[in-house]
C-alpha cells in the first residue's frame, strides 16, 4: 500500500468527521468584510504545497484539482476571523521555515526539500495537538493539511480517477468484493 492509498483509506473511515468538521456544522457564511483576499501567486503557493501533500502518482495530484483555489474559498466563507489569521500567518511562517532550513523560499526548494520540511511541519503538529488545550488556536499545517485533503477527495479529479466513481448508482448492493488494491468508491 503507497502512501495515497494510505490517505485514502484513512479519510474514508473518518468520513469527513475531522476534516472541515467544524465548517460544515456551523455552516459556511461569506465573510467579505473582514476576508483577506489571496492573490495569484498564493494560489499557486497553496497549490504547491497541497501537491507536495498529495502529489501526483498513478492519479493526478493535489495541483491538478487546484486545491489552492479551494483552500482559499474555504478559508475566506468559512473561517472564522482566529482562523484566517493563523491560516495566513502560517502562509508566512512556512516560507520562514523553508528559509531557515534551506536558505530558499518554499517555492525555489527541490521536491525532496519540500517533502522533508513539510514532515517536519507535520511532526511539530503533531505535537502541538498532542499539549493543546481546548481554546487554544489551531495549528496552520494542520489546517493547510486538512483543507488539502478536503479539497482533492471532493473534487472531480479526486472522485473521478483517484477512486472508483459512478456517476448514478443503480440499486443499493450492501456487499462488493473488494480485492487489496481497488480504488475506494466515490458515489
Amino acid at each position: 500500500m503507497n502512501r495515497r492509498e494510505a490517505v485514502q483509506h484513512i479519510s474514508l473511515l473518518l468520513g469527513g468527521a475531522i476534516i472541515g468538521g467544524n465548517a460544515f456544522l456551523t455552516g459556511c457564511k461569506s465573510k467579505t468584510g473582514t476576508a483577506k483576499t489571496f492573490s495569484e501567486a498564493d494560489i499557486a503557493y497553496l497549490n504547491e504545497i497541497a501537491d507536495t501533500i498529495l502529489p501526483a502518482t498513478s492519479t493526478p495530484g493535489a495541483k491538478a484539482a487546484n486545491v489552492g483555489q479551494f483552500m482559499t474559498i474555504m478559508v475566506n466563507d468559512c473561517y472564522e476571523e482566529k482562523d484566517q489569521k493563523i491560516f495566513h500567518e502560517g502562509m508566512n511562517k512556512l516560507n520562514d521555515a523553508a528559509e531557515k532550513k534551506f536558505d530558499s523560499e518554499f517555492l525555489k526548494l527541490k521536491p525532496d526539500q519540500r517533502l522533508q520540511l513539510l514532515i517536519e511541519l507535520d511532526n511539530e503538529q503533531k505535537q502541538y495537538q498532542k499539549t493543546k488545550k481546548a481554546d487554544d488556536p489551531a495549528h496552520y499545517f494542520r489546517q493547510m493539511k486538512e483543507l488539502t485533503m478536503l479539497g482533492y477527495f471532493t473534487s472531480e479529479v479526486g472522485c473521478k480517477q483517484a477512486r472508483r466513481y459512478v456517476e448514478t448508482p443503480g440499486k443499493y448492493e450492501g456487499c462488493i468484493p473488494y480485492a487489496k488494491g481497488d480504488k475506494a468508491w466515490a458515489i
